[in-house]
């Protein structure tokens, strides 16, 4: 009778200890991820990174999963709101057990994303937010970013730059993180390669709520040869508009980060700039063996052409598929040990989530804007792999303590 006694409450403990020593995340054959994005707002990135993640995603469950476990993704809004992503972030681990977090667009969310993932040893993949300080100033263990860093993006156009004449530079940008990084990026890497060059005006106005005709009126006195331009979204369209009427870009050299990128460039239709130096996505001109079949993909199963967002989504999915194999386990020390010096093959081609910072290499294309049949596209673009554009191993450690 005793034994019998002992025996049930052996039985009794272990049924308490099991879910914690085995993670739910394995439970039904299935490895939960957890996604979090604003899909309430700029749903013209939003709304495509989500296909191009669901693409990845069916990809790789026809394909057997991973390690024969199908993938499941947690999807949630954070309605552009840190508190609600770090809220939504806790619920996603605690309640549906996902292993790891992945997601963002706006850099303000995707710190906040990076300190919760390093209070709580939790994985966090940044697919978008651009904020240098995600891999450096905040940089941790548990936190990786893939897309290309506003100081890689920024340093990229600024060495395109330094090839005009022009040496009076005026910059305007949004006033938060992401504004400030560009800016600042751009003025290191371009006064380096043109100690002629002085910025002598900055406009700083508030995200998605720009007077565009104030901070022009502010630049033009300033008297400027070229402006570095930083908007985006609908901050981007009343620059343009605002400018053109004015005749500000007139006899000018303009430089913009992003607005080569179909989200931003199409909205514009036939007001769409011509001759700006710009970061962007030709998806229409590139004829790659992995863009080919990621083009076909896309357009079978959604109808329409994949916008950057797309591309974003589709490679943060297959970068956490890489990863999971790698690893074989969903421990979040082995997801990060197996994530970090790995390389899958991208939309673009190879990406490498370095050691150093946990910053991927994933590149971007760069060249000049134009119209054809009443919309903007770029055109004498060349795409530049990300490793070419990041600073020393000795400066990243600086810039990490």
């Amino acid at each position: 009778m005793k034994t019998r006694k002992i025996f049930l409450v052996a039985i009794a403990i272990a049924c308490f200890i099991l879910p914690f020593n085995t993670p739910s995340v394995l439970a039904g054959g299935t490895i939960k991820l957890g996604e979090i994005n604003t899909y309430s707002k700029l749903t013209n990135f939003t709304f495509p990174y989500r296909n191009g993640w669901k693409l990845a995603l069916e990809e790789v469950n026809k394909s057997g999963g991973i390690n024969g476990k199908k993938l499941e993704v947690i999807s949630r809004d954070d309605a552009g709101k840190p508190g609600n992503a770090v809220r939504i972030a806790k619920e996603l681990v605690s309640k549906d057990k996902v292993a790891l977090l992945m997601g963002s667009f706006f850099s303000h969310i995707g710190l906040a994303m990076t300190d919760f993932a390093k209070r709580n040893k939790v994985f966090y993949l940044a697919a978008e937010p651009l904020s240098d300080a995600v891999v450096w100033a905040k940089g941790n263990r548990y936190t990786f970013r893939l897309r290309p860093s506003t100081y890689m993006q920024a340093a990229m156009l600024a060495v395109e730059a330094a090839k005009n004449p022009a040496k009076r530079w005026a910059t305007i940008a949004p006033n938060y993180a992401y504004g400030k990084d560009a800016v600042k990026a751009f003025e290191k890497v371009l006064k380096a390669k043109r100690p002629d060059v002085k910025f002598v005006a900055e406009q700083w106005p508030a995200l998605f709520k720009i007077n565009a005709g104030a901070e022009i009126q502010a630049l033009k006195r300033a008297k400027p040869q070229a402006i570095y331009n930083v908007t985006f979204g609908s901050d981007l369209a009343k620059f343009v508009r605002e400018g053109k009427q004015r005749g500000f870009f007139k006899g000018k050299y303009v430089v913009s980060l992003l607005t080569g990128e179909p989200e931003y460039l199409d909205p514009l239709k036939a007001e769409a700039p011509v001759g700006w130096l710009v970061t962007g996505y030709p998806w229409y001109d590139i004829h790659t063996k992995a863009h080919d079949k990621f083009l076909k993909a896309y357009e079978a199963k959604f109808h329409t052409p994949p916008r950057t967002g797309s591309v974003v989504g589709y490679n943060m999915l297959m970068a956490v598929a890489n990863m999971l194999k790698k690893a074989k386990s969903t421990n979040t020390e082995k997801m990060v040990d197996a994530m970090a010096g790995l390389t899958f093959n991208g939309v673009f081609g190879p990406v490498t989530f370095r050691k150093i910072d946990h910053q991927s290499t994933m590149g971007a294309y760069v060249g000049l804007t134009a119209l054809k049949d009443g919309k903007g596209v770029m055109v004498n673009w060349k795409y530049l792999d990300g490793k070419n554009y990041l600073p020393s191993d000795a400066e990243v450690k600086k810039l990490r303590k």
